[in-house]
């Protein structure tokens, strides 16, 4: 991500930072690999547990004396119907749960508790002939949702006589499991160059599975591509998509070096996101930032920051929040904070599960939430569809790398290049539309 390169392939990732990872935003994730979880419940995620056995199929469970009825004689024509299970962490009100009974139910806005698998009981309170039942019934949770391929091994390389391992090639993830099991068929043998397939397989811990066809090269020397990248001037940028309540805008950090902001302002750039900081083992302060920041303001730029983590602990997480409130001791931004996650090549190798980082992402928001500051999601496309969970109280800065976005979701601001030039700047910059009417601006 921090490093300067590109990488094979017709598709070229540039995020915040620069062309660094090695999944494209916009490369297509294979389709039966794209199973879409269940939105994310309030609940934080549980450990690792086996499911226990399941209430029998769809089938008719009859109200029943319980200890709790008000009524202790329901009758038996009152009928619910449940599901034979309901998916870990799935949000669903208790009418949703009971979508074939036949009673009138009194708290069914209630939402059923999803975060664990195996077997519950609820309280249903009903209505049936003018006669109020309090009644209990059981429900299972399963996880059925299979694994989600991040990086399918587009491009892989081993160089003859290294060793091979494919967790360096791919990267995978489960909704509930932190830990999904990688394995193969086929063999690489490094000594030899050549192309080697191989069916790779992904299973969870409740037996899901996701498998897919890729192949190895074993080379004498990785190939290095060229760069033949269309540049973009801020010029044409502004001409293409100008229209009502549109703003133009950069996002700068260490790797644009030195910048003049008011030759950045005078090209009719409008705001800069700059990368206030960088978090691996520690948190470390962008080496530019606290110059971007004075220039910019100095020039007459609205001005928000981003921090790009690779946190993947609650602490860890809440450390990343505090530190940033620290360093801006109480100034106000003219944009939400962004949170920048996108270490999605190896996935696996963080101990999360999808359902992890999310939650993970609500924990970073709460904190700078206590602090004064809004937060923004930064993500592609591909992983907004297929990784970040939706929320309609977070704005959305959308990263994808095209001329017409197709992105179905809600999204205040469309990072739409990462070769970008604009006076001001030697070299590569992101360009960004910001779209006024969008719920983002503070107040």
């Amino acid at each position: 991500m921090n490093k300067k390169q590109f990488f094979p392939c017709a598709v070229v990732l540039c995020m915040l930072t620069g062309c660094s990872n090695t999944i494209s935003p916009d490369a297509e994730l294979p389709e039966d690999s794209l199973s879409v979880m269940a939105e994310i419940s309030e609940e934080a995620s549980p450990a690792r547990t086996e499911a226990h056995s399941s209430i029998s199929s769809s089938s008719e469970v009859k109200a029943k004396e319980s200890e709790t009825d008000v009524n202790p004689e329901p009758p038996e024509e009152a009928v619910l119907s449940v599901p034979e299970t309901v998916e870990i962490y799935e949000e669903i009100t208790l009418s949703q749960l009971l979508a074939d009974t036949n009673v009138q139910l009194e708290n069914e806005d209630a939402l059923l508790d999803t975060s664990q698998i195996g077997s519950f009981d609820v309280t249903v309170s009903y209505t049936y002939e003018n006669e109020h039942y309090t009644h209990t019934l059981p429900y299972t949770v399963a996880d059925t949702t299979a694994p989600v391929v991040l990086n399918a091994g587009w491009g892989a390389y081993v160089e003859q006589g290294d060793a091979f391992d494919l967790n360096e090639h791919v990267g995978f993830a489960d909704n509930y499991d932190p830990a999904p099991f990688l394995s193969y068929s086929g063999s690489v043998d490094t000594n030899v160059c050549g192309t080697y397939p191989l069916t790779v397989y992904i299973t969870d811990s409740s037996g899901n599975e996701t498998s897919w066809e890729m192949s190895v090269e074993v080379v004498s020397e990785i190939p290095v591509p060229e760069d033949n990248n269309e540049r973009i001037s801020f010029d044409s940028f502004m001409e293409e998509y100008a229209e009502e309540n549109v703003r133009f805008g950069i996002d700068v950090s260490t790797w644009q070096g030195d910048i003049d902001f008011e030759a950045v302002k005078n090209a009719g750039c409008s705001f800069v996101i700059m990368r206030i900081g960088h978090y691996y083992d520690e948190i470390t302060m962008d080496d530019w930032y606290i110059s971007n920041m004075e220039k910019a303001r100095a020039a007459g730029l609205e001005v928000g920051v981003y921090i790009y983590t690779t946190a993947n602990t609650e602490e860890e997480v809440r450390e990343n929040a505090r530190w940033i409130t620290e360093q801006l001791g109480g100034q106000a931004l003219d944009f939400p904070v962004v949170f920048d996650w996108e270490s999605f090549s190896n996935f696996q190798e963080f101990g999360m599960s999808i359902h992890d980082l999310n939650a993970l992402f609500e924990v970073f928001a709460e904190e700078m939430e206590q602090s004064g500051y809004e937060t923004m999601l930064y993500s592609s496309k591909n992983f907004l569809n297929n990784f970040w969970y939706q929320q309609s109280d977070v704005p959305v800065w959308l990263a994808h790398y095209t001329d017409e976005t197709d992105y179905a979701g809600e999204y205040a601001m469309w990072q739409m290049s990462c070769f970008g030039r604009i006076d001001g700047i030697a070299g590569d910059v992101d360009l960004n539309i910001l779209y006024t009417d969008k719920e983002l601006f503070i107040e």
